[in-house]
């Protein structure tokens, strides 16, 4: 029997691979977006058109804060599996435009949770971000470690995200994991992500700003590794008192569970850099930057618990994947 997954976002960099990914493994896909002018929306369309290229899958376009919205494509489509993306990503323009991420983080997320309470699916799978760990200094970023110091607006909303997700899965027994990204890149990124904007800058002849002086490390993830973490995830249902090893940060109370999806070897920012020019075979001119307000100097993901619960992850080295972005972005010269 054909499976069914609602994915919020299905245009966005990280809905696109994983819709492609779901719908190659045989699944049916309701790929909800909204195709905001975020960034350019030709993108989204072009990402959108290689979706709809699929028998399977099944295009709604429409806000999902929009009352109602999510609620009857779940009611249509009843699909038994609800990976959320949506959201008004971005670090800096969450100073810029706050109420952006309110409507879009926690309104939208609302409009989702409410939705799987009315029609419960088999998991609920929610994307919040390596953001959330704000302040804490101590590496690598565990799961079970405090959160409570968002040093952005975004990453506020995402971690509120999570306790929300959280509520309804105590109070209506919905099995929910969260997720916390890290530093996701590859073909079809966004055009506001480092790898993105250097790419576009060099082969333009122009220098690009390092912050923090490229005193600066991220665990950079390729997307491909990142959806084979979702996928597998899917089927791994959290279940109270059903803990799986030492490091699990299933809730005492709740069905609920978040799991860092990175590649858990982080890489200086200036190392990114030179990835960057290898790939493209010409020198980058660099303009150093100070820190830049809600940014981070470091992300590290443990993924101890990810590897318990559905094994070893491919590991895309990063010579490869900026090689592969690189490849992809001539090709495409968007």
């Amino acid at each position: 029997m054909t499976r069914t997954a609602l994915v919020t976002g299905a245009a966005g960099f990280i809905g696109f691979h994983l819709s492609s990914r779901l719908l190659a493994d045989g699944w049916r896909v309701i790929g909800l977006d909204n195709m905001s002018s975020y960034y350019d929306p030709a993108l989204k369309d072009a990402r959108l058109a290689q979706l709809e290229a699929h028998d399977g899958f099944i295009p709604v376009i429409a806000a999902l804060e929009e009352p109602g919205v999510i609620l009857d494509v779940m009611s249509e489509y009843t699909p038994d599996t609800v990976i959320h993306l949506a959201a008004q990503a971005g670090v800096r323009y969450s100073i810029e435009s706050p109420r952006s991420y309110v409507q879009s983080n926690l309104c939208g997320t609302f409009e989702v949770i409410e939705a799987a309470r009315a029609h419960p699916p088999r998991h609920l799978l929610l994307a919040s971000t390596s953001s959330a760990y704000g302040a804490n200094t101590e590496m690598p970023y565990r799961e079970t470690m405090q959160a409570d110091h968002q040093m952005s607006f975004y990453a506020a909303t995402k971690r509120a995200t999570e306790a929300m997700a959280h509520s309804y899965a105590h109070l209506y027994g919905l099995p929910t994991t969260m997720f916390r990204f890290f530093t996701v890149y590859g073909p079809w990124g966004r055009p506001d992500m480092a790898l993105f904007k250097f790419v576009k800058a060099a082969m333009q002849g122009q220098a690009i700003d390092v912050y923090n002086n490229g005193d600066m490390m991220r665990d950079f993830t390729y997307v491909d590794d990142l959806v084979e973490g979702i996928l597998r995830l899917i089927d791994v249902t959290p279940v109270v008192g059903s803990p799986v090893g030492d490091a699990d940060s299933l809730s005492p109370v709740a069905p609920w569970r978040v799991v860092n999806i990175g590649n858990g070897a982080p890489v200086n920012l200036l190392d990114f850099v030179q990835a960057i020019e290898d790939a493209l075979g010409t020198p980058i001119t660099r303009n150093m930057m100070p820190i830049q307000p809600g940014d981070v100097p470091a992300t590290w993901a443990d993924t101890t618990l990810l590897t318990d619960l559905v094994g070893p992850l491919p590991r895309t080295d990063l010579k490869t994947g900026v090689t592969r972005f690189v490849d992809w972005y001539r090709k495409h010269q968007v």
